[in-house]
């Protein structure tokens, strides 16, 4: 059985109780930084906490598309899709969890293209903690701001050292 979570949407991100922020330049181009964003397994091998990923929505994604993503500990998120602009923006949200730890969650990916084969990602994560972690948060906030620098340098790392070719989505 499933928590649902509030339905946030993109204007809810500045004001979030929560909100945690990471960039990062990364030698790729926008087109394949959106490319291992596409791709299921990538996820798995950059996102520490993340054991899969489904893609439960066609191609060519575009916002309200859907994705299952597995972590550790068994949880499971579903979420949507708010923002699906390729090289550009990508953002989604949690609708429901397998565990009630959060009552909001949402990340925001935005891609600038700097020229020169070269992009920056800013990377932005809110949430409403839900249950016990409504009361630890403020501990745990150093922590999480350094796992979400972290799990964005993974994700450099991780490009550099391979850049997909690009030729569209899944599907195409």
């Amino acid at each position: 059985m499933s928590t649902p979570c509030e339905r946030i949407g993109l204007d809810d991100f500045a004001a979030a109780p929560v909100r945690f922020t990471a960039s990062e330049t990364i030698a790729a181009t926008p087109e394949q930084v959106f490319a291992i964003f596409l791709d299921a397994e990538a996820w798995t091998k950059w996102v520490f906490a993340i054991t899969g990923v489904e893609w439960t929505s066609p191609f060519p994604l575009e916002v309200g598309s859907t994705r299952t993503v597995h972590m550790l500990g068994g949880l499971t998120a579903y979420e949507e899709f708010l923002a699906w602009e390729p090289g550009r923006r990508m953002a989604f949200r949690f609708n429901e969890l397998s565990k009630p730890v959060a009552s909001a969650f949402g990340e925001d990916y935005q891609v600038t293209d700097l020229g020169d084969g070269r992009s920056r990602v800013d990377w932005v994560m809110v949430m409403a903690p839900a249950g016990a972690g409504r009361h630890t948060i403020g501990v745990m906030k150093p922590a999480m701001g350094w796992f979400i620098r972290h799990t964005l340098a993974n994700f450099r790392r991780y490009v550099e050292a391979h850049p997909p070719a690009v030729a569209g989505e899944p599907g195409d």
